[in-house]
């Protein structure tokens, strides 16, 4: 029977956060304190914090030991050398201790009503390997015996807790990505092993990745394709620091707010699975402070919630900075993360998470339908797809759109428009999917190709024109667009320059020292291709301060390529506004306006527009204008549904 899982279902969201005792952090389970562990459930479960991933140490829970014998020869690998207990009856050496530990935790959580997401094999976990000593040195995810005793171990455990209704799924491990370096088919059947003894023993529950930063491109270890092969739940961990891209403005800006849905709708797309935002936070008061990074998780919320990111789970749930054993000894990192301070003091960002679940209830079966997507983002090989990918997403936003992500191997997907950014190799895009992708455009579908350093074969005909000569870049220059462009001047990124004459493309702007095209768009049967000879996104991706709200407006490319489509409710939308609807039966929508902006912004409602409003879920509505403060969102159920007409 299968276990009803909400983290699966399109529309649901869950709140929750990553936990370790406010006490005793990873040595939870070794420095058993049942009634501190009490209490911390006690105020997360009063806060509305219902969702908990946790973690069985694994070197606690399996704590092997190796036996020699003459010139070193291993004569026995077991539990503990005081064990008198045989191998056939405990082939997993699990500790009888940590298991009845383990099930006390977990009729506590369900005493509480607190769910419990469980990574299995916990043998990285904040900067720190664990292991059984017995696997000290070996490669955890190549080595035949390490693969052995983690088989074992996750055969028994699940077997051990599969009927325990708090647990509503099975985590691989905590960023097993992290525990050994591996080919891509070394990782591809560690994957295969651990996702087949999972199901092998509960095949009711999903199975999380409880990985992050996947390549797109699957001939890479541990891609985002290979994982979702294996795993029901894909899983991002989108920490700014830790993220190409994601660190140049301030944390609650834009681009940085933007950046975990971004990721999570990429990892979904891509993989073809659920993905949810497994962990998230600050990381602490060196970047921002507490006021702040409470305006960043509200702002995150709604993005991710708008996306159908379907989980938000913060790391973690207490501070941890009173502790003195590693990891909290060796990096300053790992202290000061909490919803909580080690005295269970809530912070501010708690209150955002609390506020947010009520929100959630609001919704009609507690469901946000998922937006519409009016384009497809093709990533291509010999890229930075995450920068191309990012950049697109945030462009998109700022023109008022939504996209879905996919690679440029994969079969190529219905819509009306495609974007293909930062096309930078001569093997970008095989010519079996150039060719699909051409026939899309010439049934009336629109294609904008942004170029870098690339090779598209056949080009020029099918754009319109032609390629004179390319050449390094020598001088910074600006693009000039036609005075119907309604766009001022911007400055040119990229190291590569061509240049090119129309064969029968318009001319939509030229650079301003030679009057050398840039930007075009041509006919191509019922559809049309725009290219722009510079690498928009990823050239953005690089550049600090190219989504703040005085940088020059790139954005409006993008709305050119998109043409016109209608914007709900509100007259015209700011490019710091991003705006989705969410049709609820074809009839009524739930409209959401985040602010992604540093300053308050009033929206004008269109003529005859308020009557349509049914409800004002969150925000307020004031006469005919919307006004959302910074870092907040307005989310409207209106009567009619705009996506339909």
């Amino acid at each position: 029977m299968k276990t009803r899982v909400k983290l699966t279902e399109a529309g649901s969201f869950q709140i929750g956060c990553n936990y370790w005792p406010s006490q005793t952090g990873t040595n939870m389970w070794i420095d058993w304190q049942p009634n501190e562990i009490g209490k911390d459930l006690n105020v997360l479960a009063e806060n509305n914090i219902k969702l908990l991933r946790v973690f069985p140490l694994w070197p606690d829970f399996q704590p092997i030991e190796t036996y020699r014998t003459f010139h070193g020869h291993i004569r026995e690998i077991k539990i503990g050398r005081d064990s008198i207990t045989s191998f056939e009856e405990n082939k997993a050496s699990l500790a009888p201790i940590m298991i009845n530990r383990f099930r006390q935790f977990v009729e506590m959580a369900d005493a509480r009503g607190i769910k419990l997401i469980v990574g299995l094999l916990t043998g990285w976990m904040s900067g720190k390997m664990y292991a059984p000593s017995a696997l000290n040195g070996l490669n955890l995810i190549t080595n035949p015996l390490a693969l052995m005793w983690e088989s074992r171990f996750v055969s028994a455990f699940v077997e051990q807790f599969r009927n325990e209704k708090s647990i509503i799924a099975w985590d691989l491990g905590n960023e097993c990505n992290c525990m050994g370096c591996a080919s891509r088919e070394e990782a591809w059947t560690w994957l295969a092993l651990i996702s087949s003894t999972i199901k092998s023993h509960d095949n009711s529950r999903p199975v999380i990745a409880g990985m992050h930063s996947l390549p797109v491109e699957s001939e890479k270890p541990w891609s985002i394709n290979d994982v979702a092969e294996f795993s029901d739940i894909l899983t991002t961990h989108p920490y700014p620091l830790f993220t190409p891209h994601c660190a140049r403005e301030p944390i609650n800006t834009m681009r940085a707010s933007l950046h975990a849905s971004a990721e999570t709708r990429l990892y979904a797309d891509i993989g073809g699975k659920t993905a949810i935002v497994e962990e998230i936070g600050s990381l602490g008061d060196m970047i921002c402070d507490k006021q702040t990074e409470a305006k960043m998780a509200r702002t995150v919320l709604f993005s991710v919630l708008s996306e159908d990111c379907r989980a938000f789970l913060w790391w973690c749930a207490f501070d941890l900075n009173k502790l003195k054993h590693p990891p909290y000894d060796w990096d300053a990192l790992e202290r000061n993360l909490g919803l909580f301070t080690a005295d269970r003091k809530p912070k501010p960002v708690l209150h955002e998470l609390r506020k947010f679940a009520l929100l959630i209830k609001k919704l009609p079966n507690g469901i946000l339908p998922p937006v519409k997507r009016e384009a497809v983002c093709i990533l291509t090989a010999g890229q930075d797809q995450w920068a191309a990918a990012y950049s697109s997403f945030v462009l998109a936003k700022q023109a008022g759109f939504t996209i879905s992500f996919q690679y440029a191997e994969q079969p190529i997907k219905e819509a009306g428009c495609y974007i293909m950014p930062s096309v930078a190799s001569s093997h970008a895009i095989t010519k079996h999917s150039w060719f699909s992708l051409l026939e899309k455009v010439r049934k009336g579908a629109k294609l904008f190709v942004s170029l870098n350093a690339c090779m598209l074969s056949p080009f020029s005909e099918e754009a319109g024109i032609r390629i004179k000569n390319r050449a390094e870049r020598t001088f910074p220059d600006t693009i000039v667009f036609n005075s119907s462009f309604n766009c001022p001047d911007l400055p040119i990124h990229g190291n590569t320059r061509f240049i090119i004459e129309s064969c029968g493309a318009e001319i939509l702007a030229r650079e301003k020292s030679t009057g050398n095209p840039v930007l075009t768009s041509f006919q191509y049967g019922k559809g049309k291709i725009i290219v722009l000879t510079f690498p928009l996104e990823t050239a953005l991706a690089n550049t600090a301060g190219a989504f703040d709200e005085n940088a020059p407006p790139y954005w409006k490319i993008y709305n050119f390529v998109m043409g016109k489509h209608k914007i709900p409710l509100i007259k015209q939308k700011p490019p710091f506004i991003a705006v989705t609807e969410h049709a609820i039966n074809g009839k009524e929508s739930i409209v959401l306006f985040i602010n992604h902006g540093l300053s308050e912004i009033s929206l004008d409602i269109g003529e005859l527009e308020t009557k349509n409003i049914k409800k004002v879920l969150h925000g307020i509505v004031i006469k005919n204008k919307i006004p959302i403060p910074p870092n907040d969102a307005a989310m409207i159920w209106t009567k009619k549904s705009y996506s339909s007409t």
